[in-house]
């Protein structure tokens, strides 16, 4: 997906979106997410970040220059338990936000969210709302199944993530392998049709308006 600059073609259909992340650090997800919220913006939506975490001394430099609002929820939760349930946290912090975004906020248009599919059914109970959901790469792929505990442990939790992924109303992936990917692993939402749209991470082609000189 290629950045271009804001036109006045969209004026007369301006969206309120609310986007919901885990932790606002720095990454190659946060810089996605932060990407597609700079280009909403850009188009005259409504934009708004809620996450539970944001370091204003490691983010990116977007996420502070008040081209949206960012607002952090749960920060007080735990990201681990004695170094461990890191899954289980990061659930329990993003339902936190997720809450909070539902009963604090009005309605917005659309929510998109992503890595941590279980908020999908939280946000969709207000109907009015198209949830988005992007996966960058299902999870159950990226966690260690290499003990019987870590199996019991990861079972549910894998369950939950194809069963909540398949919720929202349209699913996003960053490139045709992780399609091809998400298809083989989510054997269930592939056996009922659900296919996963593509949607490249952005490039900032400002970047390369000025010529650099190499020594």
């Amino acid at each position: 997906m290629e950045r271009k600059k804001p036109t006045d073609s969209n004026s007369n259909s301006k969206l309120n979106i609310a986007i919901i992340h885990p932790d606002l650090g720095i990454g190659g997800a946060e810089r996605l997410i932060v990407d597609a919220a700079v280009e909403l913006a850009s188009h005259g939506h409504n934009v708004h970040i809620f996450t539970a975490h944001h370091d204003k001394n490691r983010c990116f430099e977007e996420t502070r220059a008040g081209i949206f609002p960012v607002t952090v929820y749960g920060d007080f939760l735990p990201r681990h338990i004695f170094y461990r349930l890191h899954a289980v946290c990061a659930y329990l912090r993003c339902i936190f936000v997720a809450l909070c975004v539902l009963f604090m906020w009005p309605s917005f248009d659309v929510i998109l969210a992503d890595q941590v599919s279980v908020v999908v059914p939280l946000l969709k109970l207000k109907r009015s709302t198209k949830v988005v959901f992007y996966c960058h790469f299902p999870d159950l792929l990226l966690a260690q199944h290499t003990t019987l505990l870590r199996r019991i442990y990861r079972k549910p939790i894998d369950i939950i993530e194809e069963l909540t992924t398949g919720m929202a109303d349209m699913i996003l992936v960053n490139s045709r392998f992780t399609a091809s990917t998400f298809a083989k692993t989510f054997k269930h939402l592939h056996a009922r049709g659900i296919r996963p749209a593509v949607l490249h991470p952005a490039v900032n082609v400002n970047q390369f308006d000025k010529p650099r000189s190499f020594k």
